[in-house]
């Protein structure tokens, strides 16, 4: 069981430029609207314009607070080594070699995601609270496969290819070709 650990880690080139993109589209609201205060949203909570536009500045703020803390994180997110798969995003769980069946590249939407299924009771075990509609979670069940989890690399220096051959060094009976 020869092999190289693998750590993937926040992208700092994805995640620094979602921060300043959702910075500079708060920048050009604010534009637009100093350009413009005629033509601005009367601020009052009974316009739907101005409504829309606090809370379409929320929403990018949001993501600026995300960019930025996973900038400065420089925690691995998922990280593969002789004793298993460790996974991150909030939940810390170790996966181990012997709980972890089988392991593969599936596509969700056009980019490829890990697909690693568990053994139930592990899975029960592993408690990852996973939720199918999360648009910022990196971890999403699998429909029809209930101890699966889809182990997506949006966002990480290290693509879901790069993973799955790193887990092929170390079980490469888990990775059907």
């Amino acid at each position: 069981m020869a092999g190289t650990p693998t750590e993937a880690r926040w992208s700092l080139l994805h995640n620094g430029s979602m921060a300043i993109v959702s910075l500079a589209m708060i920048g050009v609201g604010i534009g637009h609207v100093l350009d413009d205060p005629a033509g601005a949203p009367a601020p009052s909570l009974a316009n739907p314009r101005f409504v829309l536009l606090i809370l379409l500045a929320l929403a990018l703020l949001y993501y600026v607070f995300l960019g930025l803390s996973r900038v400065f994180s420089r925690r691995p997110q998922i990280a593969v080594d002789g004793d298993g798969i460790w996974i991150g995003f909030g939940r810390d769980r170790r996966l181990t070699w012997d709980d972890i069946v089988v392991v593969r590249l599936r596509r969700l939407a056009l980019r490829p995601a890990l697909e690693v299924t568990l053994t139930d009771q592990a899975f029960s075990a592993a408690n990852l609270r996973l939720v199918m509609w999360s648009l910022d979670d990196n971890l999403r069940p699998v429909r029809g496969q209930p101890s699966s989890v889809l182990i997506r690399d949006n966002g990480l220096d290290t693509g879901a290819a790069a993973l799955l051959d790193a887990i092929r060094t170390f079980r490469p009976n888990l990775a059907p070709l």
